[in-house]
C-alpha cells in the first residue's frame, strides 16, 4: 500500500465508528493519483464534517503528502447507496401532513 493511500485510511479510521468498513482504491492516470474512499453510510457525516470541513482538511493534508512524493493526489469520497435520498439536508417533504393541533383552537 502506498504512503498516500495508507495516510487516508489511517486518518479516516481514526474518526469513524466503523473502522473495519473503511476501504480505499488507488488509481494513477495522466492527471495524477486518485484515491477513492468508501465508508459505512452511518459514518459519512463524520468523514464530511460540518459544511465539508473535515473532508476539505483531509484533502489538504493529502495534497501535502502527495507533494512530498512529487505526485498530484486527489481524494474522491463515494456516496453510499441511497445517501441523500429524497430530502437532502433534512428538507421537509411537502406532501407530508403538518400537525396543526397546537394552534387549531387558538383565538386571536
Amino acid at each position: 500500500m502506498e504512503t498516500d493511500q495508507k495516510f487516508v485510511e489511517d486518518v479516516v479510521r481514526a474518526i469513524v465508528n466503523n473502522p473495519a468498513d473503511v476501504k480505499t482504491t488507488r488509481i494513477i492516470d495522466e492527471r495524477g493519483v486518485l484515491i477513492t474512499l468508501d465508508v459505512n453510510p452511518a459514518d459519512m457525516g463524520y468523514v464530511i464534517g460540518r459544511q465539508g470541513q473535515t473532508a476539505r482538511s483531509v484533502r489538504t493534508l493529502l495534497k501535502i503528502v502527495g507533494a512530498k512524493n512529487n505526485a498530484r493526489v486527489n481524494l474522491k469520497i463515494n456516496e453510499p447507496e441511497g445517501g441523500r435520498g429524497p430530502n437532502p439536508r433534512g428538507a421537509m417533504d411537502s406532501s407530508a401532513p403538518i400537525d396543526t393541533s397546537a394552534v387549531d383552537n387558538l383565538e386571536i
